[in-house]
């Protein structure tokens, strides 16, 4: 009588996002990221998802924090322009979030998309052994919850005083989470530590270089504008 059963086998069921997005903020290892990647769910179209939800959310929540802010503004410099913030402003803005969030958020994805991507590309260069969909799963995971995780500590951050403290712990945020994503290249491209930070932050000096030469570009074409007006200004003072 054989002893395997007849019974079909049920895959096992996709583990839940935040236990996901907890794993990868609370274990920071390459092993981590490792078998993220090597999971079968670990998709793109997963990853693009979480992004765009997470940077949706705070879009609003930054939305409403800049309207409470020019709120108090408008009311300390002018009880009308105050009473106008507090009759139709935050409702406009909100209006507009939820109108131009999934815009914004779609963008954001965009960008998200083009990054990982350009790094990924780095990262076979360096002889990396991941897939553009493992790393965007990888990235997401790290990534949407420090946006919503963000998006709290912008509200906190509002509040008088004590929003130093929210500032600074969304600075140590971000630098945690930037050696999450250096752990995250070298965990799906199973490579050194080197070609890991090579590949995360050669695109970031790219931009800058390119930014920089954005700027002394205008600079050099506006140059002679701006030459011009000082000038002009100084012609009429001394008038």
């Amino acid at each position: 009588m054989s002893d395997f059963s007849n019974a079909p086998v049920m895959p096992a069921a996709p583990e839940p996002f935040y236990k996901i997005w907890i794993k990868a903020l609370t274990k920071p290892s390459e092993q981590t990221f490792a078998e993220m990647a090597a999971s079968s769910n670990a998709k793109a179209t997963t990853g693009y998802l979480w992004y765009f939800l997470a940077a949706l959310v705070q879009i609003i929540l930054g939305t409403l924090v800049q309207s409470a802010a020019m709120k108090q503004l408008m009311e300390q410099y002018g009880s009308q322009y105050g009473q106008f913030a507090t009759d139709g402003g935050l409702v406009t803005k909100l209006i507009s979030a939820l109108c131009g969030g999934p815009i914004g958020a779609g963008v954001g994805v965009l960008f998200f998309a083009l990054l990982v991507a350009l790094v990924q590309w780095i990262a076979k260069m360096f002889g990396g052994r991941g897939t553009n969909d493992q790393l965007v799963y990888a990235m997401s995971a790290i990534l949407s919850p420090y946006l919503l995780v963000s998006s709290i500590l912008t509200l906190l951050a509002a509040i008088p005083y004590a929003g130093y403290c929210f500032s600074l712990l969304g600075l140590l945020a971000g630098l945690y989470v930037l050696v999450l994503e250096v752990m995250a290249v070298k965990g799906v491209n199973q490579f050194g530590w080197g070609q890991a930070l090579a590949s995360l932050f050669a695109p970031l000096l790219v931009f800058v270089c390119l930014c920089g030469c954005l700027i002394v570009g205008m600079f050099t074409l506006l140059g002679p504008i701006i030459s011009d007006t000082f000038q002009q200004i100084q012609q009429g003072l001394g008038q």
